[in-house]
């Protein structure tokens, strides 16, 4: 079994997080960045699989230089070797190119994969159309949203949770799968993942190298652009109502003026 895992370099949620003044794409290189955490998801249920039989795990990203992070966090966790496509023509591409990129990435490794496995979204993006136009690309059935995943003989079954109902989802290998985080506990590296990670082997990849032309991705092929931006205003102070045995009517009086109740 034959696992290829889409994961992606995010900037960090705590680190103060913004945009390029040139160009007002994201800001990926002058903020700390790390693995998308529910990629670690992914990574995590790809290794589950091929521990109980056979078969390797590849971790494939797209991204700048700093981007090889993520890959190297995957690789300390149990991935055997891993992909990135690193290119300057990339900066900018949109959720299309991105699906485009990953589609000629994964058709061009051997062996192919009995399975593409992504998380449910990115954490910086939420870009969740990802995975299944990655799908559509490769002309492989999508079963997203995975809360459970059992692997059969020729075959992949999810369940998928939402608020109404849970349904169960069948389709033949090779698949694209989606998981979300109620789906397992991702591992810690351990110390001996963390050196075993630096012998493992991690092809880089340009897009002339994916028979991509450099127009068909980055910021001037995006169908979408952020036009301005501007910094989140300063939370501004509550207002503290000191409680002279008159607080809950204070309280009251508040939610009922402000429409809450």
């Amino acid at each position: 079994m034959n696992i290829v895992v889409c994961v992606k370099y995010v900037p960090d949620a705590q680190s103060d997080r913004t945009f390029s003044d040139s160009d007002n794409t994201t800001d990926r290189v002058g903020v700390d960045g790390l693995l998308s955490e529910l990629d670690e998801y992914a990574v995590e249920e790809a290794l589950k699989i091929v521990e109980s039989g056979e078969g390797e795990v590849t971790v494939l990203t797209v991204g700048p230089d700093k981007a090889a992070d993520a890959l190297k966090k995957a690789l300390q966790m149990g991935a055997h070797k891993a992909v990135h496509v690193v290119d300057d023509a990339i900066h900018g591409s949109d959720a299309l190119a991105t699906s485009l990129i990953l589609a000629k990435a994964i058709e061009k490794l051997d062996p192919q994969p009995d399975i593409v496995m992504t998380g449910m979204a990115s954490t910086d993006g939420s870009m969740g159309v990802v995975p299944t136009m990655l799908a559509e690309r490769l002309g492989l059935p999508a079963v997203t949203f995975a809360s459970e995943l059992t692997v059969g003989d020729g075959t992949v079954t999810v369940r998928r949770d939402n608020d109404a109902a849970s349904q169960t989802v069948e389709a033949a290998l090779p698949a694209l799968v989606s998981v979300t985080d109620q789906i397992n506990e991702p591992r810690y590296p351990s110390f001996k993942g963390i050196m075993a990670a630096k012998k493992k082997p991690v092809e880089t990849w340009g897009v002339a190298d994916l028979g991509i032309e450099p127009s068909q991705v980055g910021l001037d092929a995006a169908w979408t652009r952020v036009e301005t931006f501007s910094a989140r205003p300063p939370r501004a102070k509550g207002q503290v109502v000191p409680d002279e045995g008159e607080g809950g009517t204070k309280l009251a009086t508040f939610l009922t003026e402000h429409k809450f109740v």
